[in-house]
Formats: structure tokens, sequence, C-alpha cells
């Protein structure tokens, strides 16, 4: 029983994971049917080094994108660029948009958006996610970067978090504009969905098991015409919950990271939402990204082997809790760090200065 219980826990968190208009240069002249919020609504605080402001564009399925463009203050001609995306169930007001500004006090023009059926980006129904889709919502971004007056379009990147660590090392893999990625706590959302957490879901017959609860739950979501809800990371906490699913819920949960338009902060993914993750691995070109990419992770955190997996496939070179390098293509290993812990700056252990070496050497 208590089995069960634990891991309807990391079914919830992992839950709670073409179109002929010209798109124009800047937000001013572009026809929007989002309603964006003005105000500062983020889970940080607004930094004084950086310029701030919304924009919106499209991705090639047609769904409108809303985005935060964050600009070092009297910036001055074309500048290397960073879009960021991540983590699963979250929105930019929350750990996107805390590292997005982070680059941009470092010199980078840096963007933060909300995949799609997320946030305040559009798509219908919400709280639907597709490893096609989601991998064409950061290939979007670079596109809109790339006809910025302000932006050098041969110097862009991309920072995936958590689940959108691995829809970045697959963008990177499709497209070869972008020159740089760094997935931080990354999860392969393929991965964790076909295999379960730590394989212990591995099986023909129980990947066929989770196939027909989801073809039951689209035949149930029919009938009631909406979509069931997974709920976000559980709350309250049972007292015998794992202590990973206490690192979630002392983010998303608390002040410190929770935001009303998140899914793992609220009521989470559709219960469908992961549906298609089961047949379309994300990591399955890896071996193939000639850019350079870094790969960040925390030496506890329960995630941690979808970082070492995704350096394997890229490498062909196995490594179990400990940093490596190859040729182009880096996994660091944070001492003492958990999955949380590179979600914001309460740990002090995001390694900013890293990032910025890496992104500097590359983005040239």
């Amino acid at each position: 029983m208590k089995k069960a219980i634990i891991m309807a826990m990391l079914v919830s968190i992992v839950l709670t994971a073409c179109n002929n208009n010209r798109q124009t240069k800047t937000e001013d002249n572009m026809n929007t049917s989002l309603t964006l919020t003005q105000q500062w609504d983020k889970t940080f605080a607004q930094s004084d080094k950086v310029d701030h402001k919304k924009v919106t564009f499209r991705n090639r399925y047609g769904i409108e994108l809303a985005a935060d463009i964050y600009t070092p203050k009297n910036a001055q001609g074309k500048l290397a660029t960073i879009a960021v995306c991540g983590p699963f169930g979250a929105v930019k007001e929350q750990c996107s948009g805390l590292y997005a500004q982070h680059m941009a006090e470092r010199g980078f023009l840096a963007l933060a958006f909300d995949p799609s059926f997320t946030g305040e980006s559009g798509g219908e129904p919400r709280r639907m996610a597709s490893p096609d889709i989601n991998t064409e919502d950061f290939l979007a971004a670079v596109d809109f970067l790339s006809v910025q007056d302000n932006v050098n379009p041969e110097h862009i990147g991309i920072i995936g978090i958590c689940g959108w660590g691995g829809m970045a090392v697959n963008a990177a893999a499709l497209d070869p504009r972008i020159k740089a990625t760094v997935a931080s706590t990354m999860y392969d959302m393929s991965k964790v969905n076909v295999e379960g957490y730590f394989a212990n879901e591995d099986t023909p017959a129980q990947r066929m098991q989770k196939r027909k609860a989801m073809a039951a739950q689209r035949t149930a979501d029919f009938k009631a015409g909406t979509y069931k809800r997974a709920g976000g990371v559980i709350d309250p906490l049972p007292d015998d919950a794992p202590w990973f699913v206490k690192d979630y819920h002392a983010y998303y949960k608390t002040p410190r990271g929770y935001h009303e338009r998140s899914g793992n902060s609220t009521d989470g993914w559709n219960v469908t939402g992961c549906q298609s993750f089961l047949n379309q691995p994300l990591l399955a070109w890896a071996h193939e990204i000639e850019t350079p990419v870094l790969l960040i992770h925390g030496e506890k955190a329960h995630s941690r082997y979808f970082s070492e997996y995704a350096f394997e496939k890229m490498t062909g070179i196995h490594v179990e809790g400990i940093s490596a390098k190859q040729g182009n293509k880096e996994l660091m290993i944070i001492p003492g760090a958990s999955h949380v812990d590179l979600y914001d700056d309460v740990a002090g252990v995001i390694p900013y200065d890293k990032i910025e070496q890496f992104f500097k050497e590359n983005l040239k």
C-alpha cells in the first residue's frame, strides 16, 4: 500500500510534467490574442541592472507564445542571446525567468517563455504537453530572436530546466541555429513516462497498462466534455512522503516558488497530457548534436540519472555521480545539491559563473 501511495505521488509530479502570418520584429505591431500581465508578478525580485518587457511570437503550429525579454541596461549593438524554458509544469515567472534575468545581468539578452498550453501562452486545451510541439516552442523562440535588431542570429543559445532540459537537448539535435545548450537538473520526459522512475515500470506489460489507462481516460474525458487534471505537487504532505517530494513541495507549494499559473503549484497537467511521450523518445538523436552541451545536476538529486543518461547518449561514456567531459559535451555535478536546489537561489548552488563562461566561449 505504501508503495502505491509513493508511486501515485511520483506520477502526480511527472504529470504536473502552419501559419502564414508574417512575424514582426517587435511586439509593438504584433497582433496578439493573449492577455499579458503587466505588473511584476515573478517569484524573484526584479533586477535594477536589467530592462524587462513582455513579447509574443508564434510557433509553426500557429500557437502564440508569451515571453519576457531581459536585456542588460544600456546595452549596445547586437547581443549574444539565450532562450530559457522550464521546469515541466512551471511558468516563466518561476525558474526560467530567474535564469534569464541572471544571464541578462551578465551581458546576454535573455528570453524566458511559457510553452504551448501553459501559463500566459496560447494553445487549447490547457495543460497539455507534446515532445514535438514543446521542442518546436524552443525553435520558435530562436525564430523570433533571430530577427530582432539587437540580436546576433549567429550567437543564440538555449537553457532548458527540469523537463525542458530534455526538450532543449532535442531542440539542439534538430536545429543547428542553436549554437550552445545548457540543460539544468534535467528530466527526460519520454524516459520517465516509458520506464517509470528508476526503470521500475520498464516492461511491455506495464507500458501496455499505461496505454490502456490513457485510452480509458480519453473516453471518459470525451464523455465529460472536459479534461481531468492529474493534480499538482501533493499538498498537504503525508508524513511518509519521500524526501524529493518534500523538495518539490518546499518550492511549488510555499511562497518561495508558488505561482497561480503554475500547474505544479495548482492542479497539474491533464491526466492524458503526457500520452505522446510513451512512444516518442526525446533523446533518440542526441548522439548527432555537433554543438556544445552543458548538463548540470545535483549530486543528491533523485533525477541525476537523466543527465547521466543524456551524457552517455551524446558521448557513449557512462558515468555515475561524477562530473565528466568529452569533446564539447560536459556533465557538471554539483556536490550536495538536490533537484530543486537548481530551481532558484535559496541554496546558492546554481553555477551561474560556469553557465556564463560556457555561453561566452561558445556564442562568439
